[in-house]
């Protein structure tokens, strides 16, 4: 039997539909705000993709909302290595965790949490050990994390049953969240982990805009704002990509957060999931642009615009924009979904049309 171990940030992305961009120092806003723990829910997905090798494995985790509670709701062989103080953890519990698992020299590490979680499962183990990140932050730019929960069980179940199995060096990043609210981006390479040899379902370091795409930033504002309809909502969303559409309607923007508008005026800026929903009726349209070398549209430093919203919105009214040299970043892969919603998720998939330019478009395939 081999031993893998799990360890849970329950606090992590509880910033993002409330609009904090990270929980990192702001918990107790978050709280305020309504925020609620998902991490245990995007888990959960990707530990049933292990439920066919249970009797294979025992899961080493910490107590309560750290592991425990998850892994016996799934009836696996369990055993605890800490114990958590409180359902809202701190990176010293996350570190001395990850410490305990070198102790117990597991098979694979399976964490869930962002890139902040991942830095500090990074500062505990170094190289010691192969982990694989479920993705349940608000950023996720780290190469250590599957492009979903699902993708992260079908990755560990492989490595496990695999007699000799690869592995590679991925990067681990992070970003200043306190300068990531004030719409400024500072990545940071804080060094490289072990994972599992995966080309397919691992996602990529996210990559940056290039100054080439300017131009062609700006042709595609020019062609969304020449066809925005009369009497409808556009949420706009986060990046480098949708901002001169706000620069072009001289209008106020929130560089990494959602924005709102309706008849080419701002009606808010930097809007919560509630404030979405509460805000929207009639007819809306979201604007949204694929991240940089990963190509999430959804479920990636957006979680405001939640699988809630989407649905008030409709499919149909999604409107993706990308340059060209975007697109070429993923090298042929496909767009991607990660919604928290897993019917909606499977609703988006397909082929859609991305505005490239001043009326172009070219055909991608959304997956999830």
């Amino acid at each position: 039997m081999k031993k893998m171990g799990l360890i849970i940030n329950p606090i992590a992305g509880m910033g993002g539909k409330v609009g904090l961009k990270g929980t990192d120092g702001v918990l107790q806003q978050a709280k305020l705000l309504g925020a609620i723990p998902e991490s245990a829910n995007r888990a959960s997905l990707a530990l049933d993709a292990l439920k066919s090798i249970e009797e294979k494995i025992q899961i080493v985790t910490c107590s309560g909302s750290m592991g425990e509670d998850l892994v016996k709701e799934f009836g696996f062989d369990i055993r605890i290595i800490r114990e958590s103080v409180n359902d809202y953890t701190s990176r010293i519990d996350t570190i001395q965790a990850a410490k305990e698992m070198v102790k117990e020299k597991v098979d694979l590490l399976l964490f869930a949490g962002g890139d902040g979680t991942a830095r500090d499962i990074y500062f505990a183990i170094k190289d010691e050990l192969v982990v694989v990140g479920i993705p349940t932050g608000v950023k996720i730019h780290s190469a250590v994390f599957a492009i979903n929960p699902q993708r992260a069980g079908e990755i560990a179940r492989k490595f496990i049953v695999n007699t000799s199995p690869a592995t590679q060096e991925v990067e681990i990043m992070d970003i200043d969240e306190g300068a990531f609210r004030e719409d400024v981006v500072k990545t940071k390479l804080y060094g490289y982990v072990k994972t599992p040899f995966e080309k397919k379902f691992l996602q990529v370091k996210k990559a940056g805009s290039i100054k080439s795409d300017i131009a062609a930033q700006w042709d595609i504002a020019h062609s969304i704002v020449e066809n925005m309809e009369k009497d409808t909502f556009y949420i706009i969303g986060p990046g480098s990509t949708t901002r001169p559409i706000m620069q072009l309607l001289d209008l106020p923007y929130t560089l990494l957060g959602v924005d709102l508008i309706y008849n080419k005026r701002l009606v808010k800026n930097d809007l919560t999931e509630k404030e979405l929903l509460e805000t929207l009726f009639g007819y809306c349209k979201i604007i949204i642009t694929p991240i940089g070398g990963q190509g999430y549209i959804f479920g990636r430093g957006n979680q405001q615009i939640s699988a809630k919203v989407i649905e008030k919105v409709g499919k149909e009214n999604i409107i993706i924009i990308a340059t060209r040299q975007k697109l070429q970043q993923l090298k042929g892969r496909s767009l991607l979904v990660d919604t928290d919603d897993r019917e909606l998720d499977k609703k988006l998939e397909g082929y859609v049309g991305v505005v490239t330019g001043y009326g172009e478009k070219i055909m991608n395939k959304i997956e999830s």
